[in-house]
Parts: structure tokens; sequence; C-alpha cells
């Protein structure tokens, strides 16, 4: 009796404590990090640098991301590789590349047309005051150069995205190719292998449930940094430069996404909405395309895409398709010429940045920030370097005041994009789920 009696007596007290708490994991995780985001807002513009202490609670969301990014990676793209026969892979492979590269230049050209249209200018008494920044940009010969690793060790230690894609691509299709043997001995090390990368891979998504339970208060405190840093900034020229990258944005969505899934896919918008939208808002947040690859994994499982597409194409469009990107630099790249020439770019220097910011945008690693040091590349193919204490240089300064801003619309366009060219090439090879349009 008296054992039954204690054991009562903690029933009551277990069930306040979990109703303490628990309410927090019941509660929709997409309301809870809306939440958080407009509290951010709200708590940086009004307390500004008072609030500034609650910037290592955002860093370590970044860093608990960051942490299980490059796991994700090489075991995703191994197992994505390797899941596809060598007769499909050329199939999923090209259709990928060939989408990505196309809406990657279609960003460009809104870009260009953003930039023209609001025609952000700054005056160069304001930039005298920005000048001394100075970035050495690599070359476009560089960075092919360097998506081949020397050392696979390297490239992993130093985060090298596009080495370490390139190594897990051709791991994979190895892998690939044993599974297919006709050679027992052969066929029975490609599946364990599989196994192996497909366990890790399983084992990173656990990982990132309980690291998304703890995004809410890494949303709001990375937003309230955010916010706090650079909001009387987005005022005048560069609110202009602000509102041109974000327009271009939104008709990037409309126009192009919204095309390829609706026109070109035949599927519900609202359908792909309802789930695109939690890797969108995760990126806007955290600004990095790899750090957002396990909630754009989870997305493309809820539409219906295979493992093998997604796990495949996703990794790979966090590094090649960057189109929000591309519209920042086309909107940047307009901004500095006004400000320092005058006078808006001529059609074959608009083809240029077109052909040059495509290809640096296969370069742009898929974290924080990165998109900023590819705009060099692009300004240095038209005449533009950034040397400092140069009018450029002060244009690109001003620019950097801002780009945490600017990186968190961009990366949220990079993986929606990501998400819809998967999606898109999953329908056309007709396996695609179906059946969970439907809901």
């Amino acid at each position: 009796m008296g054992k039954s009696r204690r054991g009562s007596n903690l029933g009551p007290n277990q069930g306040v404590a979990k109703k303490w708490y628990s309410w927090y994991f019941e509660f929709n995780l997409l309301y809870r990090i809306l939440i958080g985001l407009v509290l951010g807002v709200i708590l940086g513009l009004t307390l500004r640098e008072k609030i500034l202490w609650i910037a290592p609670l955002g860093d370590l969301f970044v860093r608990l991301l960051k942490m299980i990014m490059m796991p994700i990676i090489l075991s995703t793209l191994i197992v994505g590789a390797s899941s596809v026969s060598p007769a499909n892979l050329g199939k999923v492979g090209v259709r990928v590349i060939v989408f990505y590269l196309i809406t990657s230049a279609v960003a460009v050209v809104i870009g260009l047309f953003m930039g023209t249209v609001f025609r952000p200018v700054a005056e160069l008494t304001s930039l005298a005051e920005a000048v001394g920044t100075e970035v050495e940009a690599p070359s476009i010969t560089q960075t092919l150069l360097n998506i081949v690793p020397t050392s696979v060790a390297q490239v992993v230690v130093n985060e090298s995205i596009l080495a370490v894609i390139f190594f897990a691509l051709v791991f994979g299709m190895g892998i690939s190719y044993l599974r297919v043997s006709h050679n027992e001995r052969i066929k029975k090390g490609g599946e364990l292998l599989y196994t192996f990368f497909d366990g890790i891979a399983e084992v990173m998504m656990l990982i990132i449930k309980g690291i998304m339970q703890y995004a809410p208060i890494g949303v709001l405190a990375l937003v309230s940094v955010v916010f706090a840093s650079n909001g009387p900034k987005v005022i005048g020229s560069l609110g202009l430069v602000t509102a041109a990258c974000f327009v271009g944005y939104a008709l990037h969505v409309i126009l192009v996404y919204g095309g390829l899934v609706k026109v070109y896919g035949g599927l519900s918008l609202k359908r792909y909405f309802k789930d695109a939208k939690n890797p969108f808002i995760t990126a806007f947040v955290t600004r990095s395309s790899n750090g957002t690859l396990p909630v754009s994994m989870q997305a493309a499982q809820n539409l219906g895409i295979p493992k093998d597409i997604y796990s495949f194409s996703l990794p790979l469009g966090a590094t090649l398709n960057m189109d929000g990107t591309a519209i920042y630099q086309g909107v940047c790249a307009v901004f500095i010429a006004l400000s320092v020439w005058g006078r808006a770019f001529t059609f074959p220097e608009m083809g240029i940045i077109v052909v040059t910011a495509t290809l640096a945008s296969i370069g742009t690693a898929g974290v924080p920030g990165a998109g900023a040091i590819m705009l060099l590349l692009v300004l240095d193919s038209v005449g533009l370097p950034v040397i400092a204490g140069s009018p450029v240089a002060g244009a690109y300064a001003m620019i950097l005041g801002i780009d945490a801003l600017l990186d968190m619309g961009r990366t949220a366009l990079n993986v929606t994009g990501d998400l819809s060219c998967t999606t898109v090439v999953a329908k056309k090879l007709n396996q695609l789920d179906i059946s969970k349009w439907k809901t």
C-alpha cells in the first residue's frame, strides 16, 4: 500500500513537470519558428545594441547545423549516387544540372533587370567613408580546378564543399557499379558500403530532428542580431538595393519556380509550398543552404520524391544552384556601376555578367556570406575590380554592411530552387509519388 501510495504521489508531480515543458514540443514547429522570427525582428529594431548579448544563442544554432553539414553531404550524396543504377545516373544528373544552370542564368537576368528598374546609387561622399575593403577574387580556372581534390581528408577538414561533392559523387558511382556486379564478392562489398553510408545518413536525420527543436530560439537570436546591427542601414540607396533584391527573389519564385512546378511539371503549387515553406524559412534565418539540407530532404520525402533522387540532387544543388546569389550579384553590380561610373551596364556588359555570374554560382559554397565573395569575380569581369581605396571598394563595403540581410533572402531562394528542380525532375522521370500530392 505504502509503495503504491508513493507511486501515486509521484504521478501528479510528474504530470505537472511534463506539462510545463511539453507544450513547447507539442506546438507546431513552423509556428514556433515564425514566432521566433517576428520576435527577433521586434527585439532587434527596438533594443538595438542591448540585444546583441543574445548572439551566442544564434551562433550555437548555426554551429549545430554546420556540425552535421559535412557528414550529411558525404553520406547522402554517396547514398544518392550509389542508389541510382549506372544506367539511370546520367538521366538524373544531366537533367538536374541543366535545370540548375538555366534557372541561375535566368536569375542573373532578373537581377540586372531589377537593378535597372530600381536604379540604386550612392553618393561618392558616402563611399569615401566606406573605402578600404579589398579581397582577392578567385579566377574561374582556379575555381574549376579546385573541384578536384588533391587530398580528400584536407577538403573535408577545410569544408571545401565543391571538392567534397566531387569525391562523394565519384565514390558513390563506384559503389553503384559494385552493387550491380556479377561477382558475388564485389557485389557484397558494394552492398556493405551502401548500408554503412545509408546508416550514417539516417543517424544524421535523427540528429537534425533534435537540432530543429532548438530552431525557434536560434532563429530569434539570429534575426535579432541581424536587425540590431543592420536595421538603420537599409535606408536610402541601400534600401533600394534591398528592395530590388527581394522583389527579384519574389519574381523568381513566382515566375520561374511557379512555372516549373505548375506549368512544366503539371503539379499543384499549393501542395508544393505546403512542404517547401519549411526549408525556405530555415534557410532564411540560418543563411546556409548546406545547413538547411536535412530540412530540404524531409520536405522532398513528404512531397513523394524518391530518396535516390533527392539525396543526389539536393546536396548537389546546395552548391551548384545559387539563383538567389545570382539575383543578388546582378542587383549589386548595377548599384556599384551606377555609383562609380554614373551609368548602367551596356548589353554586352550584361551578357558578360550573365555568363560570369552563372559560372560563379558553381563555385559558391552553401554557407553564410559566400555570395559576397563571388561578387568580386563578377565585378572584375566587367572592369570594376575591388581595389583598396577605390570607389568600387567603397561601394562593395557598403553592400557588405547589409549583406547579412540580403543573404537571408537569397539563401531561402536557393534552397527553394533546389527543391523545385528536384520535384520536376522526379515528375518527368515518372518517379514522383503522386499519391502524396492528393493530401
